[in-house]
């Protein structure tokens, strides 16, 4: 730590409680937290800690991650690069935006222009380097369909542009999810079509309404478990009489099962055993393993054996 307060100076904050990072509101601390303002600068602060060896994580908005209670031992990387450009003056165009941009912002400023291809972008939370990373997807499109390159920073390579069909994208899944630590997307490129404005719109307003329908409001990290094949996460979670739940000040939500909802001050160990109950309860009715969507950060194995001992206890 003394070479990164010598390195980074002020920008290095230290002892960092992640929770104010996060949209579900949990998590512990972190030794140390830099923001990273451009896409070079996030460039610049990656190539320092990798030149360390420090353990890095790379936040965005704080969607779809669950930090532990004990938080992360290493230094978290804030990504506030979020420059976007719209090109119409090619034959096909696109949009450009660094990882930090929010993509539902991102996905409105393409729609302004009756540029088509985002639309169920504009009600994902989170940023373009998190739907890269993870697939993001909804109403039928996901992030695949339309990305065309990523700008990313290799450890030994340095900057280098990856073409879509490098990151061997599958659902909810990429080359970089199943890699992790490997390399920094840095920014994307999305080729995009020119459609009617009524018809932009239309879908805007159909995918807004139907997310407000069915989804809940609250703070939580968006969906917790991963569809599984043929079958709902959130179906097969009600199914076994889990919807309305609450374990400490964590609670299955009551109109959306396959979200997490924190009401009560929550814990990441709340979250943690609501996880479990619902992956044993889920195991047990159908022989489905829930896989989760969203990351976890920092160390679980205390909350593991905490919730053994409770269970000796009882």
């Amino acid at each position: 730590m003394a070479a990164l307060r010598e390195k980074f100076g002020e920008r290095l904050q230290e002892n960092v409680r992640l929770a104010n990072y996060t949209t579900a509101h949990v998590g512990g601390p972190a030794d140390g937290l830099i923001v990273a303002a451009s896409s070079q600068e996030l460039a610049d602060i990656f190539t320092t800690l990798w030149q360390y060896a420090c353990p890095v994580y790379l936040f965005g908005s704080g969607a779809n991650v669950l930090v532990s209670d004990s938080g992360f031992h290493g230094i978290v990387v804030v990504n506030h690069a979020r420059n976007i450009k719209i090109d119409m003056h090619h034959v096909t165009p696109s949009v450009w935006a660094e990882s930090g941009a929010n993509l539902a912002g991102m996905a409105r400023q393409a729609a302004l222009r009756n540029l088509s291809g985002l639309e169920w972008a504009t009600t994902v939370p989170g940023t373009v380097g998190g739907a890269v990373f993870g697939n993001a997807g909804a109403f039928g499109s996901n992030t695949a369909a339309s990305l065309k390159m990523v700008e990313i920073l290799h450890p030994t390579y340095g900057k280098q542009e990856w073409p879509v069909e490098k990151l061997d994208y599958g659902y909810r899944s990429s080359w970089l999810k199943r890699n992790p630590g490997q390399v920094v997307v840095l920014a994307a490129r999305f080729e995009l079509s020119v459609d009617q404005p009524e018809a932009i719109q239309a879908r805007l307003s159909d995918y807004s309404n139907r997310r407000r329908s069915t989804q809940p409001q609250g703070a939580s990290m968006g969906s917790m478990f991963k569809n599984p094949e043929g079958d709902y996460a959130a179906r097969l979670i009600e199914a076994v009489g889990l919807k309305g739940t609450r374990i400490g000040g964590a609670q299955i939500s009551e109109k959306h099962a396959n979200f997490f909802i924190n009401d009560k001050d929550a814990t990441a160990s709340d979250y943690w055993s609501l996880i479990q109950l619902a992956r044993t309860r889920v195991s047990e009715a159908f022989g489905i393993s829930l896989e989760l969507e969203v990351e976890l950060v920092g160390d679980f194995s205390i909350s593991s054996k905490s919730m053994k001992s409770n269970r000796k206890s009882n």
